[in-house]
């Protein structure tokens, strides 16, 4: 009988029993990015505000991709949890056996709180945990995700909360998501003294996008501006056009990036287009073309002096110096 899920997010005194379950190929800063939130937390209560242990897909160790091996209780024999965390990073296609997504299935029946990091998600929504839900992963995979999966309401957010479902798109925003827990349960005071150890100052707001330039120096118009760029890499839109979607005029986006970014919307919008070329050129096998055309370039010419200029090299000398590495 599968039991109600269980509302983690609300004041309570008790210790929330936490499994960790971490897969082989997930990376040491999002592994940490869950852990030490709960140690600090820990730390600053001078008691258990959490209770957590190691959780592995198999009766096998598993090894995160600095080399670091993480033992932990084989997900078979877990038998109860307040919350899982799932801490996931590459290879998710083989990690995503059915004896995995039968223990995640189950111990969500207990009625526990499901989270994902990273490629995490994935995992949940392979076993049908995230249908009906929002949710987010990590803004690489973004549009495969909402491919993969039609039933999740996808979000490009830095974390979602939904209901029993948590989900978070990086190392950096696992640490949002887990304050946001600790604010929920113990206060938001105490969850600024838990972000002040980690010298961490930053927004623990669910509703942020992501970005791939990684700047946290966006002021809320720039950063709706860089959402909008983002969504629209493969047709620019004009400066004007884009003031108009935003509700102002060109002159004050114009300042507002030169101020916070030190920089100009067709410079940020042009470094945002050639950042996901470079990924495209070296994480996929998409012509070179076909690249262009995928971030705005009207012109394999124009593509190329750009590339070139943005990264020292050309698209096709960056992939055959990848290819070695990659057979």
């Amino acid at each position: 009988m599968t039991k109600s899920a269980k509302n983690i997010l609300q004041p309570e005194h008790r210790p929330l029993k936490t499994a960790i379950l971490v897969l082989d190929d997930c990376n040491t800063l999002s592994f940490a990015a869950v852990v030490d939130p709960m140690r600090a937390a820990n730390r600053l209560a001078d008691r258990h505000a959490f209770d957590w242990e190691y959780v592995t897909p198999t009766t096998a160790p598993s090894m995160l991709t600095s080399g670091l091996s993480v033992p932990g209780t084989p997900l078979a024999r877990l038998e109860r949890c307040d919350l899982l965390i799932v801490v996931a990073g590459f290879q998710l296609a083989r990690q995503a056996t059915p004896s995995l997504l039968a223990g995640l299935r189950r111990i969500a029946g207990t009625g526990a709180a499901l989270a994902g990091i990273d490629g995490g998600p994935w995992l949940l929504a392979e076993a049908g945990l995230l249908d009906g839900h929002a949710a987010t992963t990590h803004w690489e995979d973004l549009e495969n995700f909402a491919t993969r999966f039609p039933e999740v309401d996808v979000q490009p957010d830095r974390f979602v909360l939904s209901g029993s479902r948590l989900t978070s798109g990086g190392a950096t925003p696992a640490i949002e998501m887990m304050l946001q827990i600790i604010s929920a349960r113990h206060g938001s005071g105490f969850a600024a003294r838990v972000a002040g150890l980690f010298l961490y100052d930053g927004p623990t707001a669910p509703a942020r996008p992501q970005s791939r330039l990684g700047d946290h120096r966006h002021s809320a118009l720039t950063a709706r501006a860089n959402a909008l760029m983002e969504a629209a890499l493969d047709e620019p839109i004009p400066l004007a056009d884009l003031a108009a979607s935003l509700g102002t005029s060109p002159r004050t986006l114009q300042q507002q990036f030169r101020l916070r970014l030190n920089t100009t919307p067709q410079d940020h919008y042009l470094h945002l287009r050639l950042a996901e070329a470079r990924r495209l050129v070296t994480d996929t096998e998409m012509a070179l073309q076909d690249i262009a055309a995928a971030t705005g370039f009207t012109s394999q010419s124009s593509f190329a002096r750009a590339f070139r200029t943005a990264h020292g090299l050309s698209a096709r000398d960056l992939r055959q110096q990848r290819a070695p590495a990659a057979e």
